[in-house]
């Protein structure tokens, strides 16, 4: 039987007009420009905008999701079941001739309401084939991950262990069956150049999370048994320069899960296509822009699933038109960058897009039940 699995971080789909007390990010600069005399004012135009802005990025997104042509979705970054499920009826399946449910999701950490889901294909597997089990609420020493990095940063074994959560999705498929585990890791950012290194502890430790997690699920067989670990692990183990030239860059927060644990398709395309984010930002301490490609967003097989028979696409067609899409090309000029490579409609130099991340699919042959191994 072949599967394709595919991952996306969909930037905020949110429901919520604001995070917390702070501007939506993709309405902040057009609001800058004007001038409000009553709050209430203000209030009815960032909405308004806001709206405008999300249905650009929406169709763009659904695009995205359309031509990965999955029969499983991993997706973070959903705000809940109920702006999932409008998604996919509004925008997905006006787009893309598969018709996706067995939506799950649950609650996770992150204080902005961001989490993990689940879709396939409706046709996939019957209703109640698909278990659901979170673990959100397992702590560092339950899992057995902190150390002392890890309690620099004033946390004890009795927190939890997950940013957001794993979501282990057990899918049954007949003579078949399919485990996932749902990830989006710490991310890298705290407002300072030294972000990868200073929270890589963090992640390190959620990576040390999830295999333990598989670990437990399938005993002393791990290696023989149907499982991927599929989402934003916000990390990577090298970066693809300017120059077209990619250098490793290791430790990285992930690599509890890479060494002689997970297989990452990705490895097998050529260095300047294995990225699905990119990156440009001042940076003091350097006295200029730096800028890199990076992978982010993984699929990793386990062993026995990564020997059958496996494809693996990158799809680039939401990135905003800023990004280079082929790190080798030394012009990064804005006519270069403007006319370059196939785009959705409407896409522009910085928004709307459909996503800062890339979504990445790996097409296998998932074997029988007792055939692997």
């Amino acid at each position: 039987m072949r599967l394709r699995v595919a991952t996306f971080n969909v930037e905020n789909l949110s429901a919520r007009w604001r995070f917390a007390e702070a501007q939506r990010e993709e309405s902040a600069a057009a609001m800058s420009l004007s001038d409000f005399n009553h709050p209430q004012d203000r209030k009815a135009a960032e909405q308004t905008l806001a709206l405008a802005l999300e249905d650009d990025k929406r169709q763009m997104t659904a695009l995205a999701i359309a031509e990965t042509r999955a029969d499983i979705l991993c997706l973070q970054e959903v705000d809940s079941l109920k702006a999932m499920d409008a998604f996919f009826a509004n925008y997905v399946h006006r787009v893309s001739d598969i018709r996706y449910g067995h939506f799950q999701l649950l609650d996770g950490n992150d204080r902005r309401g961001i989490d993990v889901a689940f879709a396939a294909r409706r046709n996939l597997v019957e209703q109640g084939a698909v278990r659901v089990t979170g673990h959100a609420a397992m702590t560092f020493g339950e899992l057995d991950v902190w150390d002392r990095e890890v309690g620099a940063f004033g946390i004890t074994p009795a927190d939890r262990v997950f940013n957001r959560d794993c979501l282990m999705v057990d899918v049954e498929l007949g003579k078949r069956a399919l485990t996932l585990f749902i990830c989006h890791l710490k991310s890298m950012n705290n407002g300072r150049d030294d972000g990868r290194d200073a929270t890589r502890p963090l992640r390190r430790a959620e990576a040390r999370a999830v295999r333990a997690l598989v670990e437990r699920r399938f005993g002393p067989g791990w290696r023989d048994a149907p499982w991927i670990v599929a989402g934003d692990l916000n990390d990577y183990v090298e970066r693809c320069l300017p120059d077209g030239t990619c250098e490793a860059a290791r430790p990285s927060g992930i690599d509890p899960l890479l060494d002689s644990f997970g297989v990452n398709p990705v490895a097998s395309l050529p260095a300047h296509e294995r990225w699905t984010h990119f990156h440009r930002a001042w940076q003091e301490t350097r006295g200029g822009f730096v800028e890199e490609h990076v992978q982010l967003d993984y699929v990793l097989l386990s062993p026995a699933l990564a020997g059958q028979d496996v494809g693996v696409q990158i799809l680039r067609r939401g990135m905003p038109y800023r990004v280079p899409l082929d790190p080798r090309d030394p012009d990064r000029s804005i006519p270069r960058l403007a006319t370059t490579a196939d785009r959705y409609p409407r896409v522009g130099w910085d928004r709307p897009k459909a996503s800062d991340h890339c979504p990445v699919v790996v097409e296998f042959t998932l074997p029988k039940r007792g055939a692997m191994g």
